[in-house]
């Protein structure tokens, strides 16, 4: 059984129009909006973090930005995030992975340069992994490959942890929302199936790793541990000296735009 596609019945240019959805074949609906570009220029494809969704600024921005160079762009909720269905407890990094490799097959066509943020930085690699003849370049904002084991797991107190082998959820504060995370055993379990940092990956395209100095939710040597780990002869990290974990202000912004440029216009 293949994805359907439904589009909306009213198509603006606008950030604020109505999202299409792509029905998948688990009864999945996952929610986005594309803009058409021209066919010359590789598309772009945003990939959200952990509990966010594509209404965020680094997604709006880009995509305007996209609309003002007419490339194509395509930002989307995965499942259990934003307007997509399913609930985000039930989530785990193969179906956000699974729910991404659909949206690149069935809504995308040509070279894609894949722009992962935070979580999406994880994503997009696995997605690169299984799609390297369709990917012109990654561009990483925090990213974050690993971190339901590094930055969750080996961080977690015994009376966390306790409280995951025993209840199955843990509900976590969250800095960046009133209420707080519900983080499953599943999620831990799930993700070790596609840790990356523990190997060499057989990535070879450009890679551009936008990481704040000032990042408390992730380490900025974790951008280095991608490097390492990557294949490509053709990668940067960029620190920023003063960055938070968002990297959303409008400097941010700016030198995100001068990276997805600079990868677009090399030669696939």
């Amino acid at each position: 059984m293949s994805d359907k596609i439904i589009t909306p019945a009213q198509n603006t240019v606008s950030s604020t129009q109505p999202p299409a959805f792509l029905e998948r074949p688990d009864g999945q609906r996952i929610a986005y909006i594309k803009t058409e570009g021209d066919k010359d220029l590789p598309g772009l494809v945003f990939l959200g973090g952990f509990m966010s969704d594509m209404t965020g600024t680094k997604a709006v921005a880009l995509e305007n930005f996209a609309r003002d160079r007419r490339q194509s762009f395509l930002r989307f909720d995965y499942s259990g995030h934003g307007q997509s269905s399913g609930l985000f407890k039930d989530g785990t990094i193969g179906q956000w992975s699974q729910d991404a490799l659909a949206v690149v097959d069935q809504l995308t066509k040509g070279p894609q340069i894949l722009i992962g943020s935070s979580m999406g930085g994880w994503i997009m690699l696995n997605v690169a992994l299984q799609r390297q003849e369709r990917i012109k370049g990654l561009v990483g904002i925090a990213a974050a490959p690993d971190f339901t084991e590094d930055l969750m797991w080996q961080k977690f107190s015994p009376e966390i942890q306790a409280t995951l082998l025993q209840e199955g959820v843990y509900h976590q504060p969250s800095d960046y929302g009133d209420a707080p995370y519900p983080l499953t055993l599943q999620l831990i379990e799930e993700g070790r199936k596609h840790l990356l940092l523990r190997q060499k990956q057989k990535i070879s395209c450009p890679v551009r790793l936008i990481q704040g100095i000032e990042d408390l939710d992730v380490p900025w040597i974790t951008a280095t541990r991608i490097s390492e780990s990557l294949q490509s002869d053709d990668i940067e990290v960029i620190l920023v000296k003063n960055g938070d974990h968002r990297l959303s202000t409008p400097e941010d912004l700016q030198r995100l735009f001068k990276v997805v440029k600079e990868i677009s216009h090399q030669k696939f």
